[in-house]
């Protein structure tokens, strides 16, 4: 590519955004082996070339590249991706390796992905190049992205000894402890509630990629991405999210106040075993003490973020996306709360995140103007605001829950009506239809 290709700023953008990642998985890869003893996201990336790794990360991830493949070459790469992955599972038969439970295949959804971008280094050039390196970097990105998360948590675990579940359980007062009260509801709906919302729960990355796909699938007839799509939002909130677990650490109910219904949470290290029975007593709150194990991944809530993401990138897919969205939405919102994963408050904060990061997202699609400034201002205000307030003022919120309760729900719903205003004055106006002139007729 000559030089003054390079000048281009979409170009420059690229490259810029490709140096800053490789710098923070670095970064990421140094901080994890300093402060966990564990390798980081590169290392363990690295190692599923060979030693088995977790198969639906890697085959989501194939899924997303194939997006610039036609047809035949899609069938072509699945097949070579089963095919490597038999031998692997064949070879590890034969000589009785131990794998982790559910790790048995994988490698060949990798093998198949770096294999495509060394076609698009070695055989493709101009758009082509560009256009399949893209579709590998996509995939490759979104794998990479769940390895980053599970180093980001655990480098919290480590590096934030005292959690403030104190300070938000009291806060919650304020919305009346939703999740104590959707703890004793799904305890009374167990099994069949419990089983369906630990699925929507675990399978979220699952229904993003199928939404994704659906707004990628023109991808190989127009031979480009389109301008925004859920995948870069999902990974700029795995990206940023964690950042404020650091600020932020808290361990959620299940574990501060378990060990609840699903047997798990450190009794040991609960401040009392009061969930989902008992509510938390309104007393000043302080920072305790935790394990070094249970991530910090409460404030805010990024299945909620998550799935407020999915919910917006189904609006405008056929009837039944949509229907899936808001279902995925509302059983996520269920399902943090029921299983005690997190405060209402981490709910509030969820939703107000994910908006901001949408419209800042969009607004760099479309250009920066007043009204991408102004709302992606107010989305991070009212943002630091909720967190401002659930660290100083809880007593204040538990006290005054008629005062708060409001508040808060009157503060994510202006976040949410900004942004919908908003985004609808940004949609392209439909241009009228030319009514034909009036012929006179012939006498």
């Amino acid at each position: 590519m000559p030089f003054a290709a390079w000048r281009q700023p979409r170009v420059m953008l690229w490259a810029t955004a490709g140096v800053v990642t490789l710098g923070f998985l670095i970064a990421l890869e140094i901080a994890a082996r300093r402060y966990t003893g564990q390798p980081g996201p590169i290392t363990n990336q690295a190692r599923e070339v060979i030693f088995a790794p977790k198969p639906g990360p890697l085959y989501g991830g194939m899924a997303l590249m194939m997006v610039v493949l036609t047809w035949r070459q899609r069938f072509i790469a699945a097949g070579a991706a089963i095919g490597i992955d038999v031998v692997f599972v064949l070879v590890r038969w034969a000589v009785d390796a131990e794998t982790p439970d559910g790790h048995f295949f994988g490698n060949g959804a990798l093998w198949v992905m770096l294999g495509y971008g060394v076609i698009a280094v070695t055989r493709r050039t101009g758009r082509e190049r560009v256009l399949l390196l893209k579709g590998v970097g996509l995939g490759l990105v979104l794998v990479a992205g769940r390895k980053t998360g599970d180093t980001w948590l655990l480098i919290t675990s480590k590096t934030r000894p005292q959690v403030l579940d104190q300070y938000v359980a009291t806060a919650d007062h304020a919305l009346g402890n939703p999740s104590w009260l959707a703890g004793r509801i799904l305890r009374a709906t167990d099994p069949i509630g419990t089983h369906l919302l630990d699925w929507v729960y675990g399978e979220l990355a699952v229904a993003a990629v199928v939404v994704a796909l659906y707004q990628l699938r023109n991808v190989a007839v127009e031979r480009r991405f389109p301008r925004h799509h859920l995948v870069r939002t999902f990974l700029v909130i795995g990206l940023l999210g964690p950042a404020i677990y650091m600020v932020f650490p808290v361990v959620g109910p299940i574990f501060a106040y378990g060990p609840g219904t699903s047997g798990t949470g450190g009794v040991q290290w609960a401040v009392a075993n009061l969930w989902p029975d008992t509510l938390p007593p309104i007393n000043t709150p302080h920072p305790v003490g935790y394990d070094g194990i249970t991530p910090r991944n409460c404030m805010p809530s990024l299945h909620t973020a998550w799935a407020v993401a999915i919910f917006i990138h189904t609006r405008k897919g056929p009837r039944i996306l949509r229907f899936a969205g808001t279902f995925w939405l509302i059983a996520t919102l269920g399902a943090t709360l029921g299983f005690g994963y997190h405060y209402g408050v981490d709910l509030i904060a969820g939703v107000v995140f994910a908006l901001t990061i949408e419209a800042a997202l969009r607004s760099l699609d479309r250009g920066w103007d007043r009204s991408g400034i102004q709302l992606v201002a107010s989305g991070a205000t009212v943002f630091v605001a909720l967190l401002v307030s659930y660290r100083y003022l809880p007593m204040e919120m538990a006290e005054h829950p008629w005062v708060f309760g409001p508040l808060l729900i009157l503060a994510m719903t202006s976040v949410v009506y900004g942004y919908v205003r908003t985004t609808k004055l940004w949609e392209p106006k439909a241009a009228p239809v030319r009514q034909p002139e009036p012929q006179p007729e012939l006498v």
